[in-house]
């Protein structure tokens, strides 16, 4: 039987066919699942429309993660359409491009806001108005976060105090949803080339780096990714919550390369 067989999900965050949410998303539905994506604005809409046609009925909705009253929207046509979730997939992360480059310490406190409210606290917001959908008989969420959080990357700055503020809310989370038999967990991957790294000063540098000094000698492929959610998505992982899961081929645990 398909690990995700009569289960109903929900991923924010699909961008392109490169997004890692979009590898997620593939990887879901190939195990059964039933699955909404939200896009953000009328400028990702087409290609969110355009990828969802490969997948099998999926529910389209959108989603502003900065706004309150748009994730209540989605979760309200949620319950309408699946009665409940099952899993939540946060992939959803944004920083200022000029806060991403230069010293840390030039980043504007308008940037810093915008970083912390889109990339770590919409992750409390979503599950806010997913425990409703998800409290009577449990479930998983899923969020992407970034080594940028635990060490310091050159040019990561402000998004990698947004990665730590989005790993200690994970944990939180998870503390407080698991008397509701809610798992939250997060994945830290390898730098990968996506939309949202693009913004990131440097960062084919990063993946050559990464390539050349992580444990496998490879680079993080967006399927290596998406099988790791689908395990924490799935009952394998049911007694797995608050941690962070490094698929990155080993590079987390380097201290220096030679």
């Amino acid at each position: 039987m398909p690990l995700l067989e009569g289960k109903n999900g929900i991923i924010f965050g699909v961008a392109n066919k490169r997004s890692v949410a979009w590898a997620i998303a593939q990887a879901v539905v190939r195990e059964g699942a039933r699955l909404a994506l939200t896009y953000q604005g009328e400028r990702l809409k087409e290609n969110v429309e355009e990828l969802s046609a490969k997948l099998e009925k999926p529910v389209l909705l959108p989603c502003d993660v900065t706004s309150d009253s748009e994730i209540e929207a989605v979760f309200h046509k949620l319950k309408e359409e699946f009665g409940y979730v099952d899993f939540v997939v946060h992939a959803v992360a944004y920083a200022l491009r000029e806060d991403l480059e230069g010293p840390f310490y030039d980043t504007s406190r308008e940037g810093y806001r915008i970083a912390q409210e889109v990339s770590s606290y919409s992750l409390t917001a979503i599950c806010h108005h997913a425990l409703p959908l998800m409290k009577h008989h449990g479930g998983s969420v899923v969020a992407l976060t970034y080594l940028g959080g635990e060490k310091v990357i050159p040019h990561y700055n402000v998004m990698g105090v947004a990665k730590s503020a989005l790993d200690m809310s994970v944990r939180y989370l998870a503390y407080d949803l698991g008397g509701h038999n809610i798992r939250v967990n997060a994945i830290s991957a390898g730098p990968i080339r996506t939309l949202a790294s693009a913004g990131v000063s440097g960062i084919g540098k990063m993946i050559k780096h990464h390539q050349e000094n992580a444990p496998l000698k490879r680079n993080t492929e967006t399927a290596e990714v998406a099988d790791a959610a689908l395990f924490l998505c799935s009952n394998l992982s049911r007694g797995i919550t608050g941690e962070i899961l490094h698929v990155d081929g080993g590079y987390s645990i380097i201290g220096m390369s030679v």
